[in-house]
């Protein structure tokens, strides 16, 4: 895998694919359309952050590249790569349990707040890429 040079595209598998962590200077796409809604990306090497109609979707400390990101109706699953550790944040449903597991290994579950967001970290090293899948846990 490899840096995203157009920033945001779709994928023939039905996923979408983001983020440059290779950039030196902050850029962005708006009005990226995939499946009815409307996405924007801002991506460098610092940061990489994705939004859709105006709400958080996903952001990463430092930046990342992100392919096949789909959204099944239990959570999200992605492919990240990046040169270093990153901390990863997700805008996932409020006060809701999640199981995260990192290439098929439950890493643990988590419950989000009032705003819905998941934080976790990523061990990467070199272009380096694990397999992210965040599971709702039905209670």
């Amino acid at each position: 895998m490899s840096v995203i040079k157009k920033l945001i595209r779709t994928e023939k598998d039905g996923g979408i694919s983001f983020g440059n962590y290779k950039l030196d200077q902050k850029s962005k796409v708006s009005d990226f359309e995939y499946e009815g809604d409307v996405y924007k990306v801002k991506t460098f090497r610092e940061i990489t952050r994705l939004e859709r109609n105006g709400m958080f979707v996903y952001e990463s400390v430092p930046g990342t590249a992100v392919t096949e990101m789909k959204f099944p109706s239990e959570g999200v699953e992605f492919t990240v790569e990046a040169d270093e550790d990153v901390q990863i944040t997700l805008g996932m449903e409020d006060d809701t349990e999640y199981k995260v597991l990192l290439d098929d290994v439950n890493v643990g579950h988590m419950t989000t707040g009032l705003g819905g967001k998941l934080s976790f970290s990523v061990e990467l090293e070199q272009a380096e890429q694990i397999r992210v899948k965040i599971v709702r846990v039905d209670q």
